[in-house]
């Protein structure tokens, strides 16, 4: 798992018109939680009509349950963003 598998899944599911994966593991290394995998923390930056309507939470459940495998194989964060 890394940014393109995760940008693949979110991509497929949301066809957002902005979507943006960062991994920011590095900055969690000496965090003791922390898999230190290289690809445990990432940030999503996301605009799709998929979310209108939602509210911020709702948006985040959809996009945490399209990336379930991944949380439970080595994915250990999250820091979403949801566009308007």
């Amino acid at each position: 798992m890394d940014e393109s598998s995760i940008y693949k899944k979110l991509y497929e599911s949301f066809k957002p018109s902005i979507l943006e994966i960062e991994n920011e593991s590095h900055l969690h290394n000496n965090h003791p939680q922390s898999p230190k995998s290289g690809n445990s923390h990432f940030s999503i930056v996301i605009k799709s009509s998929f979310f209108n309507g939602l509210s911020r939470v709702e948006s985040q459940r959809k996009i945490y349950n399209v990336l379930e495998q991944e949380l439970k194989n080595g994915l250990h964060a999250l820091r979403i963003k949801v566009l308007d």
